[in-house]
């Protein structure tokens, strides 16, 4: 197997129009198992792109190499800096107050908490810098790790599953917010998530990955509305791809169901 070179310059952030990802024959496994291979993505600068796929198909897998914290085995490609990513758990260190908690990845000549404090007020927390971690909801706390995140400025933004704790009103308005700062910010953004209304309704862009590689790749457009019929055949396609072939496509809530006309 040839390897791997997967190139991650410290360059300044690029030009809109230019690429934040682009890899080519990647390919990675643990052990026996190949998660995926020969794989090709590109993520350009200010595009919204969701990942979905089955527990255990290689997403976040591929997050953690796009972040440097993982290595192919195989393949070539760039990704873009600088980078930032915002998780599942918000990882705020409790000893420290929120506005502190924004300028962890900040080098420290620009640390200050002005900035800190610009980018609370990005995600609606800008009375709470002085507050501790303690004291925050699960949604105000992923509100800081955002405000972590795009503090940095970065031209490639990871999301793994960041509002899957959240119950589901909080995670609309979370949806809403995220959506709204990529496009003030335009990173490329790559948002891993086994939501396929989540991802319809924030992406430009939405893959699947089964089967050790991308097997669907869908533009949005339209269909990002759900009550009409691009909508509903594009989350038809989509739960159809990752082998939920009993969804109805019409029905009401747009959801999958089981044989018998139950819930799934």
């Amino acid at each position: 197997m040839p390897p791997a070179i997967l190139s991650f310059p410290k360059s300044a952030p690029r030009p809109l129009a230019e690429d934040a990802v682009r890899l080519t024959g990647a390919t990675k496994g643990f052990g026996q198992k190949t998660l995926f291979e020969g794989l090709a993505l590109t993520i350009r600068r200010g595009e919204f792109v969701a990942l979905l796929g089955a527990s255990g198909s290689g997403k976040t897998t591929l997050l953690r190499v796009l972040l440097g914290l993982d290595s192919l085995d195989a393949g070539s490609g760039e990704v873009t800096a600088p980078r930032a990513a915002v998780f599942q758990e918000p990882r705020l260190v409790p000893s420290q107050r929120v506005w502190r908690n924004v300028l962890m990845g900040v080098p420290r000549a620009r640390q200050s908490r002005r900035l800190a404090l610009d980018a609370l007020s990005e995600v609606g927390l800008g009375a709470s810098a002085d507050a501790w971690p303690v004291t925050l909801s699960g949604g105000e706390a992923q509100r800081v790790a955002l405000a972590r995140a795009l503090v940095l400025e970065p031209a490639l933004l990871l999301l793994d599953e960041p509002f899957a704790a959240l119950d589901a009103l909080t995670r609309l308005k979370m949806q809403d917010l995220v959506r709204r700062l990529c496009d003030r910010h335009t990173p490329g953004t790559l948002l891993v998530t086994h939501d396929v209304d989540e991802a319809v309704r924030l992406a430009d862009r939405v893959l699947v990955l089964r089967d050790r590689r991308i097997t669907l790749d869908a533009t949005v457009g339209e269909a990002r509305e759900g009550s009409t019929p691009a909508g509903a055949r594009l989350r038809a396609q989509l739960y159809s791809e990752l082998g939920v072939d009993t969804f109805v496509p019409g029905a009401a809530d747009h959801a999958p169901h089981a044989p018998g006309g139950a819930q799934a």
